[in-house]
């Protein structure tokens, strides 16, 4: 009988293995990421995009918006144009940005009572929660704006713009 030679076996054991994640790793960067990419550059009021990051649940993508980016569109347009690429996977945009302290100040001080219209599904006091919690402070403007699954918020300042999305789902409150 003859007896299996180890070192051989092992080396094509790598060799094959390294072929297999080689070429997914290839694929998901050609095949799924890039287009990805591409459609998020292309979508209007982006100024730029980053490579996707993508696990089981969820599809990250760090994006920088202009000024005058309407949120909820470009949400919905990267959502609509990657819908292939998503599957049932959930988008997440990562909004890139310097941050601005006048306006996390603003949110922190508005979360409760978001937090509390998100629980109890009473979307309409966002937006009074939100001005409620501007007033405290000057040259801010807020917009929010909701759809069947996200509820969108955007605070700006002469100086800067941060943008939220929440998600309707409850149990995906937690990762504020």
């Amino acid at each position: 009988m003859l007896r299996p030679r180890v070192i051989p076996i092992v080396i094509t054991a790598a060799i094959s293995a390294s072929v297999l994640f080689g070429g997914w790793a290839i694929y998901n960067q050609v095949a799924v990421a890039a287009p990805l990419e591409q459609v998020a550059k292309e979508i209007t009021g982006v100024v730029s995009s980053d490579k996707p990051v993508m696990d089981n649940e969820q599809v990250t993508i760090p994006i920088e918006l202009n000024e005058d980016a309407n949120l909820r569109d470009v949400y919905e347009r990267i959502q609509a144009n990657g819908e292939d690429i998503f599957d049932d996977r959930q988008l997440t945009l990562k909004f890139k940005g310097k941050p601005n302290k006048q306006l996390e100040d603003l949110w922190y001080a508005a979360m409760f009572d978001i937090a509390e219209a998100m629980e109890t599904k009473t979307y309409s006091n966002i937006p009074e929660a939100m001005n409620k919690a501007a007033k405290a402070y000057k040259d801010i403007t807020i917009s929010t704006e909701m759809d069947e699954k996200n509820v969108y918020i955007t605070i700006k300042n002469p100086e800067a713009v941060k943008y939220v999305v929440l998600p309707r789902t409850s149990n995906e409150l937690e990762a504020w």
